[in-house]
């Protein structure tokens, strides 16, 4: 018979040798095994047996992870400062690259993601950061996603979340749109006098090509001047006008 606290640490060997023998993996995880040190495996999810001493397991999470970049300085194009911050969501689709391949794969992939963002960025002008970021974003994500293939990583979408200019370059660009409002209020001004200037030579060209209409026209201006408010007014009457009554006769 044992006695009791030899029971007592039989028990606990037993219970610690059991967690080193039986480890439990979730739906979303992944066991990378080595046995002696070299890879042996990608085992899960469910129940896992090891062999004590001998194998050992690194736990992988396969589920989407959101990185939030922190905030880069970049220089556009056209030599703008700007400080862009982003977005990237990915997950390891192969946990045995994840492992071996790279030290801290998350800390890589941030890492990546500061210098791509700069990069890309520093390639195109201001407009183009503000009026398509969508683009910007694909380009972004692909250029990731090819980088961490070798890492066994995955990058579904990159987001650019704030684009911020400084005080001088946000007067500088309100000077710009109201610039560019007065000088499209100009052209269209423009094209309305172009379009009633073109407008009255062509009711002129049909007055002139049928005499009487013209004097019908007079009398109407006459008969509206006469609705006004007014004592005395002095009107010429061209004798043109009344040049076909004397032809009829």
């Amino acid at each position: 018979m044992f006695s009791i606290p030899t029971l007592a640490i039989v028990v606990v060997i037993a219970v610690v040798l059991a967690t080193q023998i039986f480890k439990i993996l979730n739906e979303y995880e992944r066991g990378v095994v080595f046995t002696f040190g070299r890879f042996t495996g990608v085992k899960g999810p469910g129940i896992i047996i090891l062999i004590p001493l001998v194998q050992r397991m690194v736990r992988v999470d396969l589920r989407v992870i959101v990185l939030d970049v922190p905030t880069q300085d970049v220089i556009s194009r056209d030599n703008v400062s700007v400080k862009v911050n982003a977005v990237i969501y990915f997950r390891i689709v192969e946990p045995d690259k994840a492992i071996i391949q790279v030290a801290n794969a998350f800390e890589a992939t941030s890492q990546l993601a500061q210098t791509t963002l700069r990069s890309v960025l520093g390639q195109h002008e201001l407009d183009t950061m503000l009026s398509q970021r969508d683009k910007l974003n694909v380009d972004i994500q692909r250029i990731l996603d090819a980088a961490t293939d070798a890492w066994g990583i995955k990058v579904a979408n990159v987001e650019i979340k704030h684009v911020d200019l400084n005080e001088s370059m946000i007067r500088a660009m309100a000077k710009q749109a109201e610039a560019e409002r007065t000088r499209r209020a100009k052209i269209i001004h423009a094209e309305g006098e172009s379009q009633a200037a073109a407008m009255l030579v062509e009711a002129a060209r049909q007055l002139g090509a049928e005499p009487k209409a013209l004097q019908l026209r007079y009398l109407q201006t006459l008969a509206d001047l006469s609705s006004e408010k007014s004592t005395t007014i002095v009107f010429p009457l061209p004798l043109d006008l009344i040049k076909p009554f004397l032809n009829d006769r």
